[in-house]
């Protein structure tokens, strides 16, 4: 089917399986010599795209950004290597066909040319350097850039890197309550206590009681009582407040250390023999 797809509609979609399991992104696009259609396409896979596989397209469908192949995302990684941006050789092609099992297109030329996501054919191999893109040819042709992870940019990459932003947040540490419960004690004291003690005196008849002794009748019966006393020891309690206690908090400062893993792009470049390169800082 790869007469129906072109380098445009390839660039940056996404690569599934036949279960629908995401493979990869399209990098780039390898079209054949012989038809400039479509043959090949890399597909960056693994953990932030470090890994990059080529599958064949002879048995791809499209469904608008979604590129659908009859591998699985585990065949495609373990494809045979081949280095982004060069040309597909014969052989290359031979084994990466065997790999896959299925049967490649017939040429007379050797190999492929491939197509980078700047949406031109490469200058090795039989290509004829036509900007897919702008649809113009030469030799120096300067098309928009194609960012695999969105919209076309322009002819200049934008490096980033990640800065670490450190703060602080408020969360709970714990919790402290106060409790009042009540105990019991034993407790003795002494108490010094008087009691009233009976005493019997007996006098003579004198001068002095001899009147008092004749005052009542000659024989008679009497009775005379008293009351005694006595102090016994008695406890009362008493409620009384002693201290009060309550719960506050106070801040204290200090430090903790956080660190992080910060990745960073980087950008470099290489040129053909023979070119000559200026490099200018701008900033």
């Amino acid at each position: 089917m790869t007469h129906h797809l072109t380098p445009e509609t390839l660039f940056g979609t996404v690569v599934v399986g036949p279960d629908g399991d995401r493979i990869g992104k399209v990098d780039e696009v390898y079209l054949d010599n012989a038809t400039g259609r479509p043959e090949w396409v890399s597909v960056k896979t693994g953990l932030f795209g470090s890994h990059v596989s080529l599958v064949p397209l002879a048995e791809a469908s499209v469904s608008g950004d979604t590129v659908t192949v009859p591998f699985d995302k585990s065949l495609v990684k373990e494809a045979p290597h081949h280095d982004p941006g060069v040309e597909l050789s014969a052989t290359d092609e031979a084994d990466l066909y065997r790999y896959y099992g299925t049967a490649g297109t017939t040429t007379t030329t050797a190999g492929t040319t491939t197509t980078t996501t700047a949406g031109t054919t490469g200058t090795t191999g039989t290509g004829t350097g036509t900007d897919l893109r702008a649809g113009t040819t030469g030799g120096d042709v300067r098309a928009a850039g194609h960012d695999t992870s969105g919209p076309d940019t322009d002819d200049a990459m934008t490096r980033s890197r990640e800065e670490l932003r450190v703060g602080t947040e408020v969360r709970e540490a714990g919790r402290a309550r106060l409790r009042k419960y009540v105990t019991s004690e034993a407790v003795s004291r002494t108490v010094t206590v008087s009691r009233d003690e009976l005493v019997v005196t007996r006098e003579p008849i004198t001068d002095a009681n001899r009147a008092a002794a004749l005052s009542g009748g000659d024989l008679t019966e009497e009775e005379h009582e008293i009351v005694l006393t006595e102090e016994r020891a008695v406890a009362a309690k008493e409620t009384v407040p002693v201290e009060r206690v309550r719960l506050g908090t106070r801040t204290v400062a200090g430090t903790e250390t956080v660190s992080a893993e910060l990745r960073e792009e980087h950008i470099e470049f290489d040129a053909d023999a023979g070119v000559r390169v200026e490099d200018r800082d701008r900033a």
